[in-house]
């Protein structure tokens, strides 16, 4: 369901990209504007792992340090079939974890030293596999597709607003095209982004059961999850908001209608979901 889900809202993003950039700019607007974004986000698929272990002063784990650590993801990965990734560790007590990596061969993993202090063997095992899921499930060029695609979006969104203030003849025609162009300049970078989200919720609940199903321990993750939500408000973490996306708890989560603009699912559907998953193993 969660793969039917991404391709869903990959096909209705392409789809918006298509009709803004048609719309706006024809079909040479639209392809300069991808081509901005490609361009983009070819960087950041290349270099991004790099640039947020340096934003969050992550260190490579020793193996001699963090022994227990480093058992866990090799016997994981293993598992899993894919090299061992590289282990960080970010210096701060909030309990989090993220991976990145431009393919299961230049992965990485790092967790915070909070996280290595609160966590049973079991529970961190859960965490390394929902990590290690998103690495085996190709999140992150999944997660690069798509912010390509949203990227182009904005900036025919950008091209839109610009066209408001330099173009036109001053008629009632001109006038109801420039306040159409108005709307879709500020409407389709918000549908562009809801769609963003979405895609990157359905990436969660997949690394979660599949994360769940490699750990073999579904209550563990669950449980991990738990007190990594109930620490990290207590002990709040300074995270970039670019960068959320990558934690498996949401150092930026809200509540209510704040949860249509988050990156993660509710902690308390995950969490649900992973206790059905218990009981009705698939």
């Amino acid at each position: 369901m969660n793969v039917f889900k991404t391709v869903f809202f990959l096909t209705l993003l392409t789809l918006l990209l298509i009709f803004v950039g048609s719309l706006i700019g024809g079909r040479n607007g639209m392809m300069i504007a991808f081509g901005f974004a490609v361009f983009m986000n070819f960087f950041s698929y290349w270099f991004s792992d790099k640039i947020v272990l340096m934003m969050y002063r992550a260190k490579e784990a020793s193996p001699k340090d963090y022994s227990k650590l480093h058992r866990i993801v090799q016997n994981l990965a293993t598992k899993s079939d894919i090299p061992k990734p590289r282990i960080y560790m970010i210096p701060t007590e909030t309990p989090n974890a993220f991976a990145t990596g431009r393919d299961p061969a230049h992965a990485s993993v790092a967790v915070t030293e909070g996280i290595t202090r609160i966590l049973s063997d079991d529970e961190l095992e859960g965490v390394i596999a929902h990590e290690l899921s998103h690495v085996r499930n190709r999140d992150t060029l999944i997660m690069t597709v798509v912010a390509t695609v949203a990227g182009a979006i904005y900036m025919l969104s950008d091209m839109a607003r610009w066209a408001m203030f330099f173009g036109g003849r001053d008629d009632n025609r001109e006038r109801g095209n420039a306040v159409s162009m108005l709307v879709i300049a500020i409407l389709a970078p918000i549908i562009a982004t809801l769609i963003q989200l979405a895609i990157s919720r359905s990436r969660e609940y997949m690394a979660d059961e599949s994360g769940a199903n490699l750990c073999g321990r579904p209550l563990s993750l669950a449980n991990a999850l738990r007190k990594l939500y109930t620490f990290s408000r207590q002990v709040p973490m300074q995270a970039n908001p670019t960068t959320a996306h990558l934690f498996i708890v949401n150092p930026l989560t809200g509540g209510g209608l704040l949860n249509l603009f988050s990156t993660h699912p509710p902690i308390e559907r995950r969490i649900a979901r992973l206790e059905e998953l218990a009981i009705s193993p698939r």
